[in-house]
């Protein structure tokens, strides 16, 4: 089972390294409030996640005192002496059968809707958090929308050096993008926790939507990141406008 369940302690700790290397290489940026802010989530999903595989036992207490208390009445009704005293009867078993069936009709909807009810306040609280990550996901792309790879190369390869930008260099853009990448990734682990211990069909499906947003974003930006490295090849034929290679070891 060690390799068939999400660890909470592994997620922190490489959203932990991620945010590091975005620290030491890009200090003043957005991205860097950003990443410390999914750091922030992460750590609160933990609890979260805790909170929907733990079983709500007042309620479920609740629900049996529901119950034998419904059993109670059944079976007090069924030899209660005013009823099986021929003098005093007033119904007939037809009539009688009817009010047991309709007695039990409403005890079993009471029971279901406060069997289902925990399961309702389980989705409400998973989805409250997925709708958190679902934006937060976003941000991190509006941080690399304007991110420009033809332009940056284009004024490096003129000689001008981007003072204005983040990103002053292919380099340095490629990473950027790769790290809004890897930021996406941990979206989708952070959001599998919450379905891990609670097969819930709706919440399974808005884990699976915020993983399907975050793959289509991660593949805009992936196409960005193709593009700088071919545009940053053929400069590199022609003039030379710095670190061009986006093929580097992991800082």
């Amino acid at each position: 089972m060690q390799y068939r369940t999400l660890k909470l302690d592994r997620i922190l700790l490489t959203q932990r390294r991620l945010n590091e290397r975005i620290q030491k290489r890009f200090p003043n940026a957005g991205l860097n409030a950003v990443a410390k802010e999914l750091l922030a989530i992460a750590e609160d999903a933990g609890a979260a996640a805790d909170a929907i595989r733990r079983p709500n036992v007042p309620l479920r207490a609740a629900v049996g005192v529901l119950i034998a208390a419904g059993l109670a009445v059944a079976l007090w009704a069924l030899f209660s002496p005013r009823i099986i005293d021929p003098e005093t009867q007033s119904k007939s078993l037809f009539e009688l059968t009817e009010l047991a069936l309709r007695a039990t009709v409403f005890l079993g909807a009471v029971v279901v809707f406060l069997l289902t009810l925990e399961a309702r306040w389980k989705r409400r609280k998973a989805l409250r958090e997925l709708h958190d990550l679902r934006a937060v996901a976003h941000v991190i792309d509006m941080h690399q929308v304007s991110k420009d790879p033809e332009r940056l190369v284009a004024r490096a390869a003129a000689g001008d050096p981007n003072d204005d930008q983040t990103t002053r260099t292919p380099f340095e853009l490629g990473r950027y993008l790769t790290y809004c990448i890897e930021l996406l990734a941990m979206i989708s682990k952070i959001a599998a926790l919450y379905v891990q211990d609670f097969p819930d069909a709706p919440t399974v499906s808005a884990v699976d939507q915020v993983e399907n947003l975050c793959a289509g974003l991660s593949q805009k930006i992936f196409q960005k990141v193709m593009l700088l490295d071919q545009l940053a090849d053929e400069s590199a034929a022609g003039t030379v406008v710095g670190p061009t290679s986006l093929i580097v070891p992991p800082t």
